[in-house]
């Protein structure tokens, strides 16, 4: 059982895979970077893209020399010295050539690594082609899960999860079959504010949400950690990436962050994947599937006395946790709402526009406020976006 009919007939890779990393300046392309650093018999740096990093990306691009580098961001373009690339690397500035980049036959792989909706149309681009995909952006499956998985079928294009907690599901489904999956678990840390009230909520500040206890991650996904949207926005991109109902998806508490998910047969065996906490194991498996190879990610010490919690959710004082439930049932435009308004309500948070328990509340009103359509195009759902978007931006407690 895995993320689409493909998998079936892939084998090992033989010939070093030509790799596209998107967003390789953030947190998941740095860890992607080192992978590839590790394995270059394996894997090679084809492309290389970011948005305002342009020293970080050109660093990038000195030391792996691939064919190309794009900075999204014209105006930070006009600042960068290209003159110490290597003369192979070609420089793009603003995204008008992505598209073409992703599809391109010298294309094996693609990591989708921006963050946000933004990375929408590079994931439908190697989806579309056919590509193998990592895929990092969960909100590329949150806002059109269904269109995606519905053309990678078509395509023959393999969509390999790079959350630590969608990894530990594909893996631990690989132990048996899709008829006989009860359900499958997905685990939180709980954040920093596990165990703290609704009331308390209300004082939490920008400064204490982006302090999170296990993982080190960008600010929008770290306070989305913080208020469990990012477990809300995991359910329903689990729900598409793996073609379960809603009512196939559970979340528990894991403080230690040690089991990163598991998945529960009709039997009622339950498989588990359990690694200490290192996005470069996953990314690594995304990459190499079927193959298992040595990791830059550090091992297990067994001789360490350690322990293992499991906690139910708190859903009065994580309120985000139902929304992801409901939009998982719901489909269509629903994705696309709760997401876009999410991600403007965590700017306004971090800008001290709005307390932190209302980053949900703010969701919750656009959601509840939105023309519902079931079977949305591509575009619709792009003007969706847009619409939630303005209405967080106007909403006023």
């Amino acid at each position: 059982m895995g993320c689409s009919p493909a998998l079936e007939r892939l084998d090992s890779v033989t010939t070093p895979q030509s790799i596209v990393v998107l967003g390789s300046t953030g947190s998941i392309g740095t860890s992607s970077l080192d992978v590839i650093r590790s394995h270059p018999d394996r894997m090679r740096l084809l492309g290389a893209t970011a948005f305002r990093s342009g020293k970080r990306l050109l660093n990038q691009a000195i030391e792996f020399q691939p064919d190309w580098i794009l900075l999204g961001d014209e105006a930070a373009a006009k600042q960068i010295d290209t003159t110490s690339l290597a003369p192979k690397t070609q420089f793009f500035a603003g995204n008008s050539q992505l598209d073409q980049l992703i599809r391109s036959d010298a294309t094996d792989t693609v990591i989708s690594a921006i963050v946000g909706a933004a990375g929408l149309q590079a994931t439908w681009a190697a989806v579309d082609a056919g590509k193998r995909v990592a895929l990092a952006n969960k909100e590329s499956l949150v806002v059109a899960g269904a269109i995606i998985t519905a053309r990678a079928a078509e395509t023959g294009a393999l969509i390999f999860p790079v959350d630590s907690e969608h990894s530990a599901i594909f893996q631990a489904l690989q132990t048996g079959r899709k008829q006989d999956l009860r359900r499958i678990v997905l685990t939180a840390s709980g954040g920093p504010f596990r165990g703290w009230t609704l009331e308390q909520m209300k004082t939490v500040t920008p400064e204490m949400a982006l302090k999170h206890p296990t993982w080190e991650m960008g600010p929008k996904i770290t306070v989305d950690s913080a208020t469990m949207m990012n477990k809300a926005l995991e359910i329903i991109e689990a729900r598409w990436l793996f073609g379960v109902s809603a009512d196939q998806i559970s979340v528990v508490v894991h403080p230690q962050s040690f089991i990163h998910s598991f998945v529960e047969y009709r039997d009622g065996s339950v498989i588990s994947q359990m690694s200490p906490p290192d996005m470069r194991l996953p990314i690594q498996y995304a990459l190499t599937f079927p193959d298992r190879i040595e990791c830059p990610c550090p091992d297990t010490d067994w001789t360490v006395a350690s322990s293992m919690e499991l906690f139910p959710p708190d859903f009065e004082a994580f309120p985000a946790l139902q929304l992801g439930f409901e939009v998982a049932k719901s489909g269509g435009t629903a994705g696309a709402i709760l997401n876009a308004a999410n991600e403007i309500a965590v700017d306004r948070f971090l800008k001290h526009e709005i307390r932190f328990d209302q980053i949900t509340q703010v969701s919750h009103n656009v959601l509840n406020h939105h023309t519902y359509d079931a079977q949305p195009t591509l575009e619709q759902l792009q003007q969706a976006d847009h619409w939630a978007r303005e209405e967080a931006l106007r909403w006023n407690s």
